[in-house]
């Protein structure tokens, strides 16, 4: 979709730091309106706007079966993980990073805080993430009174990210919330991952913060698929389909194009 005011169209490596991005699929011009410090395109509900099935992975944006995740919010968070030194050269641009997870969820499901700030940390400082360019960087920091980190990384409850990301639209999304330069990770992905990447769930999950914080560090526009069997951009919505017809007719407005093409899961930006 156009860039708006709150919002940002981007699908390079270009920084628009400050501005709000959507990733979420909406389903009219006045939900568009109403999510304008939302980033993570609503992905929509089973069969919403687009053929009932992917190729070969069950209902688009459905959640797979698996553990128990949070419902109940309390909009509370605790800090997790420890802050660490700099990863990548940063020519350009430093982003400081805390990790946190929200009071209401247990630990349980999700293998615990420390798992959970490990994955993240592992994730961001591999060359394959974004401090793979020599022009970013990532530094996981304290969170100190007076800190201001440029993303704060949440493991989030299904029944505030419905409030952060939307639910015009019902789908367990993730998102990029702009205010408070929040990175929304919902914790029901988090715990069944998503259909297309066929069980893989450590595989999602960088997929997942990649795509996330790519919003966050300023690439609002997604990227289609560039040709059948090819790796997806991590700025695809791989968590929907693989598929750029079926992500078309999702949101004609988007970046795919009408054609019968297909790639693979990536979770990395730089998977070479």
């Amino acid at each position: 979709s156009p860039s708006a005011p709150g919002k940002v169209s981007s699908s390079s490596m270009r920084p628009a730091l400050g501005r709000s991005v959507t990733v979420t699929f909406l389903a009219s011009s006045a939900a568009r309106s109403s999510s304008r410090k939302r980033s993570s395109r609503l992905e929509p509900s089973s069969g919403a706007g687009a053929s009932a099935s992917s190729p070969s992975r069950g209902k688009l944006g459905e959640l797979p079966p698996g553990g128990p995740f949070a419902t109940r919010s309390s909009g509370r968070y605790r800090t997790v993980g420890a802050p660490g030194d700099q990863v990548g050269r940063g020519q350009r641009k430093v982003f400081t990073y805390t990790v946190e997870v929200e009071d209401s969820l247990n630990p349980a499901t999700y293998g615990g805080d420390d798992a959970f700030a490990a994955m993240i940390d592992a994730t961001l400082s591999d060359p394959r993430s974004w401090s793979g360019d020599p022009a970013y960087a990532v530094r996981h920091v304290a969170a100190t009174p007076g800190t201001d980190p440029d993303l704060r990384i949440q493991l989030t409850s299904t029944g505030t990210t419905h409030q952060l990301c939307g639910s015009q639209i019902a789908l367990e999304t993730s998102c990029f919330y702009t205010d408070g330069n929040r990175v929304v990770l919902n914790e029901s992905r988090w715990v069944r991952g998503a259909t297309t990447f066929d069980g893989d769930l450590g595989a999602y999950r960088q997929y997942v913060i990649n795509h996330e914080v790519g919003h966050g560090i300023g690439l609002a526009a997604h990227e289609p698929c560039g040709g059948d069997g090819r790796l997806a951009p991590v700025m695809m919505q791989q968590t929907i389909s693989l598929n750029n017809r079926q992500l078309h007719g999702v949101d004609p407005d988007e970046v795919y194009p009408d054609t019968d093409v297909t790639c693979r899961p990536n979770p990395w930006p730089h998977p070479s």
